[in-house]
């Protein structure tokens, strides 16, 4: 049996969670001999619905393979996440089956990926096809909504394929839209240059969430309306922002959260494949990017247009706490709890019989990242060492 020890992240209640194989057990209270603020938190590891790959792997590279697929996610045990989307951008056909393919049968090779990956993203290719909306995306993989072809994609994963992004405006998309989500696929809204009327469109049809608001978007909007306004005062629309201190200003970060609440916002990193290499200029098939020593992902030649970032969950965290003054609970609930009742999977609670995914760390008082000490995920500690509290 394990037992992990910490504050709560909710309560700040110093705790003794017992587990027993991939279960809480027990949670009792922990009675500490000196300061409980030196003790670290604990709570439910976090769940992230968009994540490109890692290491210079790109879940949409035509030849992943499913070893390459193991290597990208244990990296991200050291922040606090225990669970993952794998996300797949706009592509060709082939690169998309293939990869999706390859996260099927690593999932099929070894169980803790199975259990890290509850659902897969689809990130494309049906989105706006102009400048601004499409972001790094390249334009020419990017085509009409094609429900034949999604359920190839969805046939080649597994059944895997749990959110799909796409701008409403796109031939075909509304009656993809009702379709998708009658098949259990949750659809978000993102890479749009739509009218308020596509967007309600679309929202009509049951698209339930927009994809990292405020990015992916033209540089110079009309004052109003516009898509962004839209997608904001929509109450059916959960909002995903990157709060990475790159993607969004301070200001922004705290006007989306402040206008949908806390109970709305999902907090992703977008982390791009090069997430986890040396700052310098890397090439891929639709051109070259450059990290920056900032953790900024850019488009190489230039310093402003992002191409996803080098950074992960945990940084999204601490940034939401700084930019917006939630609370520790709200800011690991938007990291965990509220993907996963949009895509409608398990919540891992700090309750008895929750399964046992857990993350032990300390808020610095400086510095964008939170500082995971240990993390446990199905019962099995796979990050650092449990710290030794009395």
């Amino acid at each position: 049996m394990l037992t992990v020890r910490g504050r709560r992240y909710d309560t700040g209640e110093p705790v003794a969670i017992h587990v027993e194989g991939t279960r809480i057990r027990e949670i009792e209270p922990a009675w500490p001999a000196g300061d409980v603020s030196d003790w670290p938190y604990v709570a439910p590891g976090m769940f992230d619905l968009q994540i490109n790959g890692h290491g210079g792997i790109w879940y949409s590279d035509a030849n992943l393979t499913p070893e390459m697929v193991l290597k990208t996610l244990s990296p991200h045990f050291a922040f606090g996440i225990t669970r993952l989307c794998p996300t797949l951008i706009t592509a060709s056909h082939e690169a998309l089956r293939k990869g999706f393919e390859a996260i099927r049968q690593a999932c099929e090779q070894e169980q803790w990926a199975d259990e890290m990956i509850p659902g897969c993203h689809l990130e494309g290719p049906y989105i706006a096809s102009e400048d601004g909306p499409r972001g790094a995306h390249p334009r020419q993989d990017v085509r009409p909504a094609d429900w034949d072809e999604f359920c190839v994609l969805q046939e080649a994963s597994g059944n895997r394929i749990k959110l799909v992004t796409l701008a409403p405006e796109s031939e075909n998309a509304i009656e993809f839209i009702r379709r998708a989500v009658a098949s259990g696929v949750t659809v978000s809204l993102g890479h749009t240059g739509a009218t308020p009327e596509q967007i309600q469109a679309g929202v009509d049809a049951g698209a339930t969430l927009s994809t990292h608001l405020g990015n992916g978007a033209h540089g110079t909007l009309r004052r109003h309306p516009n898509y962004i306004w839209e997608q904001l005062g929509e109450p059916r629309l959960y909002a995903s922002i990157i709060a990475d201190g790159h993607h969004l200003p301070a200001s922004v970060v705290r006007s989306i959260i402040r206008t949908k609440g806390t109970s709305r916002v999902v907090l992703t990193c977008d982390a791009a494949g090069f997430a986890g290499c040396a700052p310098g200029v890397y090439r891929r098939d639709s051109g070259e990017v450059e990290i920056k020593p900032d953790g900024r992902i850019v488009l190489a030649g230039q310093d402003q247009l992002l191409a996803g970032s080098s950074l992960a969950t945990d940084t999204c965290v601490l940034r939401a706490m700084q930019y917006a003054g939630v609370s520790l609970r709200d800011a690991i609930e938007m990291a965990g709890r509220h993907p996963s009742r949009l895509l409608g999977i398990e919540e891992i609670r700090l309750a008895r019989g929750s399964r046992a995914d857990l993350f032990v760390f300390r808020v610095p008082e400086q510095g964008h990242r939170l500082q995971v000490e240990a993390t446990v995920s199905m019962g099995t500690l796979r990050y650092g060492a449990l710290p030794e509290l009395n």
